[in-house]
């Protein structure tokens, strides 16, 4: 008995050692490059394999990911806010190989085949079970108890492994599973993108609308919000953030709800300047009188649209329409199988308009009503970083001329001069400018059956006397966006309002600028005019014309 006692102990002392020993190892390092040639560049990818854990991620990153052979499931994990976040997938959960009997020979190693199919794409791997590590860089596609060595999808090669080597014992191995919180792989993709780029809220549900009581606002503070023009126009200065000055693209998100407005409305989304004499902010102040005036061939008189030495016009970052009433007419205007939308979202890129040399701007909505209810919008603006770092040059930003009457509320006119008149604006190009461009945005206004709205005009538009725009703006797609327009007029031809076609605008639109690309233009002073085939009044119904043109570019170094 004893002899056999002796003999159970030094089987588990042995079995032990080698139990230790394994789990002692150091760990294992793999490098992947996008090819064999690559092998002095900057790895592509890396898997460090310990305790029988493939790490494919390290402590400075911001998104985390484990392949854990121990308990066959795969981690993924976030840090957000300051609080880590993990999902957990089971081995079985994964997609399936289908095995070939191919092999090719990657770092002395006989490396078997397998192929998966995933999102319409065929992955092949090349695995091998005789390395003393395991892993994949792509921790969906594990053959069992491997290591993946060369990836290519669709044909082509991905990754293939260059290196592997010991590591020492106390290299980083950033593991936080126990003080993350389990969530959803929908959640989780949702703070992957969120943590990808920097969001500002700028508005979140206010209110637009007409009321006749509110005092003239002083435009004093950062980071507070203005209702001014009658409760028309909202404002608010922004602190940009340090991305903006780092070439980072720019997007404005803008949703809209009717809070009970029943119409579709013209509105813009502009920023104001104010570094010269004077600015529209003065005339929100003070009374329209203070904004420069444009006199037609017929003497009538229009409230700063044209930028002058001492005076800029806004700079418009997007132009849109509310819907006929979304949200607040969804449950007045029920129709079996019409599932009216919750709000309009509008999304555009602003990168050329947003300043990268600048700290604050100011940044205001327009939307033109006079219902007491109005309107609610948020805003964000959305700063995602640079595709590769470089230096950045300082961008120009010169708006030209806006007859899109911010302040309509206020008493600045429509801009019906067209008709009878030339919209004329002179500019001056800097010093070493370059790919300079002209952002022209133009709607047609006149809501009757022989207005702007519904007819086709051509808009032309001359600088220094040369033709550089031929186009009638029109749009066909208003019956796309019916579903956001509920209290919309039906016709009897079953037709509804929001489905007609328009002079380039839809009921729940926004209108993106045409580019027009000016790079023969020289430094110095320019002509720049807009002739546009104004149709006729009808009574007291009259045609006018919304049209912005910013020039963009960027300094030479």
């Amino acid at each position: 008995m004893k002899k056999i006692s002796l003999l159970k102990l030094i089987i588990s002392i042995v079995y032990f050692m080698v139990f230790v020993s394994s789990y002692a190892q150091n760990p294992v390092e793999i490098i992947y490059h996008k090819s064999e040639e690559d092998k002095g560049e900057k790895p592509s990818a890396t898997v460090v394999f310990y305790d029988n854990v493939a790490y494919l991620s390290n402590s400075s990153d911001k998104t985390f990911s484990f392949i854990d052979y121990k308990k066959e499931f795969v981690v993924d994990m976030i840090k957000y806010k300051g609080e880590y976040y993990k999902t957990i997938e089971s081995f079985d959960s994964l997609p399936q190989p289908v095995l070939h009997n191919e092999t090719e020979n990657i770092l002395g190693y006989a490396c078997k085949k397998a192929v998966f199919k995933a999102f319409s794409n065929t992955i092949e791997v090349w695995y091998t079970d005789k390395a003393n590590a395991k892993g994949s860089p792509y921790k969906n596609y594990l053959p069992k108890n491997s290591l993946v060595l060369k990836i290519k999808i669709n044909g082509n090669l991905r990754l293939i492994a260059t290196d592997i080597h010991d590591l020492e014992k106390e290299s980083d191995l950033f593991n936080p599973m126990d003080v993350a919180n389990e969530i959803t792989m929908a959640e989780l993709r949702e703070l992957q993108i969120k943590l990808r780029y920097v969001t500002m809220s700028v508005f979140k549900k206010q209110q637009i609308n007409f009321d006749t009581k509110l005092e003239i606002s002083k435009l004093k503070g950062v980071n507070k919000s203005f209702r001014c023009s009658n409760g028309t126009v909202i404002l608010k200065k922004i602190i940009l953030p340090e991305i903006a000055k780092k070439g980072a693209s720019v997007f404005a998100t803008l949703t809209n709800w009717s809070n009970g407005d029943a119409y579709d409305r013209t509105c813009s989304l502009f920023t104001i300047k104010n570094d010269r004499q004077k600015s529209v902010l003065d005339a929100i102040e003070k009374g329209i009188k203070e904004l420069p005036v444009y006199k037609d061939k017929n003497g009538k008189e229009y409230q700063g649209i044209v930028s002058k030495a001492d005076y800029e016009v806004p700079v418009e970052l997007m132009r849109f329409f509310t819907s006929f009433g979304v949200s607040h007419f969804n449950k007045k205007r029920e129709i079996n199988n019409y599932k009216w939308r919750d709000s309009v979202v509008y999304k555009q890129e602003i990168t050329s308009l947003i300043p990268n040399n600048e700290n604050e701007i100011w940044i205001g909505v327009f939307i033109g009503n006079y219902d007491k209810g109005g309107h609610k919008v948020s805003l964000d603006l959305n700063f995602y970083p640079a595709w590769e770092k470089s230096e950045v040059k300082k961008k120009y930003i010169n708006p030209l001329f806006s007859t899109v009457n911010i302040l309509e509320m206020s008493g600045q006119n429509y801009g019906r001069l067209f008709k009878t008149d030339t919209l004329t604006a002179e500019f001056d190009i800097p010093d070493k400018v370059e790919n300079l461009k002209l952002l022209y945005t133009s709607t047609g206004h006149g809501g009757w059956g022989g207005g702007d709205e519904f007819n086709q005009r051509l808009n032309k538009i001359f600088v220094d006397g040369k033709l550089i725009y031929n186009e009638v703006p029109w749009r066909t797609d208003c019956a796309t966006y019916r579903l956001s327009n509920p209290s919309s007029g039906n016709f009897s031809n079953g037709l509804s309002s929001s489905d007609l076609s328009r002079s380039n605008w839809c009921p729940a639109t926004l209108t993106p600028p045409k580019i027009i690309p000016l790079n023969s233009l020289k430094q110095g002073k320019h002509i720049i005019q807009v002739v546009i085939e104004q149709g006729d009044d009808d009574g007291s119904s009259f045609n006018h014309w919304g049209v912005t043109g910013v020039l963009t570019g960027q300094f030479e170094e």
